[in-house]
């Protein structure tokens, strides 16, 4: 067993944020389908813009997900490999 509890911090952090059942369908969801708007995201999750706003602004200040503008319209992707192959494996896709 490894003493060094510090190295540990991290993967705790992206876990805690995961642990959510709406985090964690969405960024299933942004893994399976490539990226998508917040459009799109309350379409499928049948949930309010503003819900699923806060959900990705958590992600995205975890360095799980980010985004990128064209024109108005922003698209969500996941951009951590750690976290990719945590859902892959969780999910067996």
């Amino acid at each position: 067993m490894d003493k060094n509890i510090n190295q540990y911090n991290e993967t705790a952090e992206l876990l805690k944020v995961l642990a959510h059942p709406v985090r964690l369908c969405i960024v299933r969801g942004l893994i399976e389908n490539g990226a998508c708007n917040v459009t799109h995201m309350q379409n499928c999750l049948e949930m309010p813009q503003s819900t699923i706003s806060q959900h990705l602004q958590k992600l995205r200040t975890s360095g799980i997900v980010k985004g990128e503008r064209c024109g108005l319209e922003i698209s969500y992707k996941v951009c951590n490999p750690k976290v990719i192959e945590l859902i892959e494996t969780l999910f067996n896709q």
